[in-house]
């Protein structure tokens, strides 16, 4: 388990460093907050939710898949399936937890007190992918892990879906112009301007687009919006009523979900 938290790390680091540095060639837009500030508060929030998951939680989900599996617990555990398909379908289904717990992050009010931490980003970058209230980053663990047992997921799928996860969520709030490139790319692959929708002040947009790896739920479940009302260069990202960036700092956004108007 040491091991993939090496790689889990590794890949997170290097895929951190590659949409930065393409953000830099190959940006979509004109940053509006300083980056330093916003990039310190992301990033600490990832540490600070990390350090809260392992403290609190007795068990990660690979441990938890793993233990599944040993005792033919979980739904795909009830038949032998070939391996590669077992591994495709943990994957997938793993894709669709993901996009309903999302989801239901948004249709909670209580969940979204948290979740709206994440929205509060003025700015799309590849920090944001991390951006997220150490109180939800420990419910989506519990939910993954509970997810991941239930389902029967094959421990080496849940391995590479942490992965995956990681880095699609780095690439698909970075800010880079992939031009003609998007429309063939979000076939398959969640892109910087499909998800940039979401992070849209309009209640509209936000609720769409809430793929993270794949764009197939969304389309599925009629939530996918291909593009928003105002151009991609222009439009306003956020929420309305937390606009100053001086109160979007580490401990405004850790104390933001117990404000009364959250």
């Amino acid at each position: 388990m040491n091991n993939f938290s090496r790689i889990r790390l590794g890949v997170f680091l290097g895929a951190l460093l590659v949409c930065a540095l393409a953000e830099r060639l190959l940006p979509r837009r004109v940053r509006t907050a300083p980056s330093g500030p916003r990039w310190a508060a992301n990033l600490s929030l990832a540490v600070l939710g990390t350090a809260v998951v392992r403290l609190l939680l007795p068990i990660t989900v690979v441990e938890a898949s793993y233990n599944a599996e040993a005792v033919r617990f979980g739904l795909l555990n009830q038949w032998p399936i070939y391996f590669p398909l077992k591994f495709a379908l943990s994957l997938l289904l793993l894709d669709l937890l993901i996009y309903l717990q999302h989801r239901l992050f948004h249709w909670s009010p209580a969940l979204w007190r948290l979740h709206a931490v994440h929205h509060t980003d003025l700015d799309l970058d590849a920090s944001s992918g991390v951006r997220f209230h150490p109180g939800e980053i420990l419910i989506s663990a519990a939910i993954k892990i509970a997810g991941a047992t239930l389902l029967g997921a094959h421990f080496l799928a849940v391995v590479a879906f942490e992965v995956l996860l990681n880095a699609t969520a780095l690439f698909n709030h970075a800010n880079i112009n992939l031009g003609p490139l998007d429309a063939l790319l979000r076939l398959v692959v969640v892109t910087p301007d499909m998800h940039r929708v979401h992070h849209s002040p309009s209640r509209e947009e936000t609720d769409s687009n809430f793929g993270f790896n794949v764009p197939w739920w969304d389309r599925l479940f009629g939530t996918y919006r291909a593009q928003p009302r105002e151009p991609h260069e222009t439009m306003a990202l956020g929420l309305d009523g937390a606009r100053d960036p001086g109160a979007l700092d580490l401990f405004a956004l850790l104390g933001r979900p117990f404000k009364r108007a959250a």
